[in-house]
């Protein structure tokens, strides 16, 4: 892990298989998932890390990058004993997510991708004046990050099972990303949301209605002769 990075104030919560979670830009993990933190740890040890500057993490001492900020995600994880795990990411945390599965293939088991893209496009890019005028300066590193993101071609990388969530009424980031997403994913599983951006703020059970099923598909302590129920 990059020497700027520091340690992640990591919440760990839940028992089951693990699920690594990556929230947005600017975001936290209280911001982003409070309203589904509990029916996530009713069945899985979720692994909760805020980023640089979000939550109680301190603000890094150089740029972000996302190989670093990937990384320390991982980190997070293994630092708390969770050896493999599923990555669920939501906006920026999608990047994330996809870069972690490609670093640490022998970590990530699954990927949930909500509210993503592979790479900005012209709208997003030009909400980040504005959007960073809004924002306190610890949070300041996470936009300047956003212009040099892009995941096209670490796409056709990902091996694992994955399931996009796109969000068809966002403000922020259009269901093309997700969209993107998925057709770039070998095998990924698509399903709409008719939600703005921070979907599961909005629409808590619409969202944990895919994703539990999916999540509960992929864990052996689940299965039943073999078989997903």
């Amino acid at each position: 892990m990059p020497h700027s990075f520091p340690a992640l104030a990591t919440t760990v919560v839940g028992t089951g298989p693990g699920l690594l979670l990556a929230h947005g830009a600017t975001g936290s993990i209280e911001g982003n998932f409070a309203p589904v933190l509990p029916a996530l740890a009713a069945a899985h040890t979720v692994v909760a890390p805020d980023y640089p500057g979000s939550g109680a993490t301190p603000v890094a001492d150089a740029p972000l990058d996302l190989d670093g900020l990937s990384d320390a995600v991982v980190d997070s994880a293994v630092r708390h004993g969770v050896d493999r795990f599923a990555v669920l990411g939501f906006s920026l945390g999608t990047l994330v997510a996809v870069r972690a599965a490609v670093r640490h293939p022998e970590r990530v088991t699954a990927l949930v991708l909500t509210a993503g893209f592979a790479r900005p496009d012209e709208q997003l890019l030009g909400m980040i004046p504005g959007w960073r005028a809004e924002e306190p300066p610890a949070l300041h590193p996470h936009l300047d990050l956003v212009p040099f993101l892009d995941v096209t071609a670490d796409l056709a990388e990902v091996a694992v099972p994955t399931l996009v969530v796109a969000t068809t009424a966002d403000s922020l980031v259009p269901p093309s990303g997700s969209r993107a997403l998925a057709d770039g994913i070998r095998g990924a599983r698509y399903t709409e949301i008719d939600s703005d951006h921070v979907v599961m703020v909005e629409r808590p059970r619409d969202w944990l209605s895919p994703v539990l099923g999916f999540l509960h598909s992929l864990s052996p302590a689940d299965r039943k002769d073999g078989v997903p129920r």
